[in-house]
């Protein structure tokens, strides 16, 4: 069986490096076209993540769930295959290049596409989700590398608010997608459709998109030397302190996703309308993220940052007195307007989150960016599986996450800067 997978990766390699050869323009993109290609590519985690939300109910059905949180797995299993991928995807991408690795991270994604695709069992469908984050990692950190070889600073952190914008638009519109499908089809449609967008951005970038790392700038990989890398970059305190905000910003994001189709459905009943309340809260995270790309250039990352995180935690303490008094389960419109504006914060957080990080490691970029997205993502998710878990039939335990998640983000961003000069 090693040998066996020695072989297989062997040939994914080598396949990369003839697919590298067969399509390597050399013309850097326009930016519209580089920055509509990078969201593209992004996207794919997100449509394979929102557009599940409306099946979930289904798939507990179909594959014969005991308990009904149990189905949040399918959720959480992706992040945590793209947790993984993200550490694997980063390092490689610096000693093969970027393009090559990416080739690989498509490949991966589509055989854990056609895994859960065909299985009966729910453990099979968890290992194709699995597969399918391993692979996402790969277009999803190694385009903030990409971005971070030719950028920097404000005008980085500007590229990546509008990236996210669009990535973040995808919410918006995956739910309604799956739910379209879920009308003329069953659940296993879904995975088809991600299967095909898959090539689709995968030919766009082979064709279009320039490596952006010389071969001169490559660093030899090895894993004595990831380690080395690994703990090179946990020693800038900017990239350890600002990649913990975002895993305790992520984590309140991951709690919403793993409980969103229960709150919405079971708890107030929206049914086939479940789509358009998920999807205007996900358009609060695209508005604010293209506002932020405006912004940031003129007041700076930290001042936004620490005013979103602020914000966070002061609306959900506010909220809280107001779902206890209605048992935690308060009118509809009060829940999204609370969560509109949550949301806005969000799309104000994650892209200068990720630029702050990435500041100090830009001669090590795709590791960098391994470090920060892996990590972050593994401290996200149990405290996002823990909110999941106990879910109870109200918004209590998403409301007093969102409540203690910011708050120790605000202690933590405080950490980073204290001794930082302006």
């Amino acid at each position: 069986m090693q040998a066996f997978a020695g072989k297989l990766c062997l040939r994914a390699i080598v396949f990369s490096h003839n697919a590298e050869i067969m399509f390597s323009p050399q013309k850097p993109l326009a930016m519209a076209e580089f920055v509509s290609l990078l969201a593209f590519m992004i996207s794919i985690l997100a449509l394979s993540i929102d557009a599940m939300l409306p099946a979930l109910g289904i798939i507990a059905d179909d594959l014969r769930l005991e308990n009904p949180n149990d189905v949040q797995l399918v959720i959480s299993a992706m992040f945590f295959g793209f947790a993984i991928g993200q550490i694997l995807a980063g390092p490689l991408s610096d000693c093969y290049g970027r393009k090559r690795i990416i080739y690989i991270g498509y490949a991966i994604f589509i055989v854990g596409c056609l895994l859960s695709m065909a299985t009966e069992s729910f453990a099979i469908m968890l290992l194709g989700r699995v597969l399918q984050g391993l692979g996402a990692a790969a277009p999803r950190i190694i385009g903030i590398a990409i971005v971070r070889d030719g950028y920097e600073g404000r005008a980085m952190a500007s590229i990546m608010s509008i990236v996210m914008a669009i990535f973040i638009l995808v919410p918006a519109i995956a739910p309604a997608i799956g739910q379209g499908i879920l009308l003329i089809a069953d659940w296993r449609a879904i995975f088809a459709m991600l299967l095909i967008i898959a090539l689709l951005a995968l030919l766009w970038f082979a064709a279009r998109q320039p490596e952006t790392l010389s071969v001169k700038d490559r660093r030899v990989f090895s894993l004595s030397a990831l380690w080395q890398g690994i703990k090179e970059a946990l020693y800038y305190r900017r990239l350890t302190g600002y990649m913990t905000c975002a895993g305790l910003v992520f984590a309140g994001l991951l709690g919403y996703l793993n409980t969103a189709q229960q709150i919405f459905q079971d708890i107030y009943g929206t049914g086939d309308l479940f789509a358009v309340y998920f999807g205007a809260i996900a358009l609060a995270i695209g508005v604010s993220s293209v506002l932020n790309s405006k912004l940031v250039l003129r007041l700076g990352m930290r001042f936004i940052s620490f005013r979103g995180v602020i914000t966070i935690a002061t609306l959900s303490l506010l909220f809280l007195p107001i779902v206890l008094a209605f048992d935690g389960v308060p009118p509809l419109w009060m829940f999204m307007t609370w969560l509109f504006l949550v949301f806005f914060c969000f799309g104000m957080l994650f892209g200068n989150l990720n630029a702050l990080a990435m500041e100090p490691v830009g001669h090590m970029a795709g590791l960098g960016a391994a470090v920060h997205g892996s990590l972050s993502t593994v401290i996200g998710i149990p405290f996002g599986w823990a909110i999941g878990a106990i879910f109870n039939g109200t918004i209590l335990p998403l409301v007093v996450g969102f409540a203690l998640l910011n708050l120790a983000a605000i202690a933590v961003m405080f950490w980073t800067e204290r001794g930082v000069p302006r």
